[in-house]
């Protein structure tokens, strides 16, 4: 893959998430009912830390840092260039 290609597609991601976090906002600006949870995944190398408001919340950072690890594993795996 070209490095332009690299460049442009995780810039249009970037792009696509601030999308999404602006349209989830206005989304739940005009929803008056339900509760607010979060949560995240902070990435030290192939170790997460994850953290949440509720149970339910971190569950969901835990599903994304298990993901994240074997993205991380799989990359790490391919780059040696045996």
């Amino acid at each position: 893959m070209d490095g332009k290609a690299l460049i442009l597609s995780g810039m249009a991601l970037i792009l696509i998430g601030f999308l999404l976090v602006f349209i989830g906002t206005i989304v739940s600006a005009f929803n008056e009912e339900g509760d607010v949870e979060g949560g995240g995944v902070i990435m030290i190398g192939p170790i997460p830390i994850v953290f949440g408001t509720s149970r339910g919340a971190a569950g969901m950072a835990m599903v994304l840092a298990i993901i994240l690890m074997a993205l991380w594993i799989i990359a790490a795996i391919l780059s040696r260039g045996d």
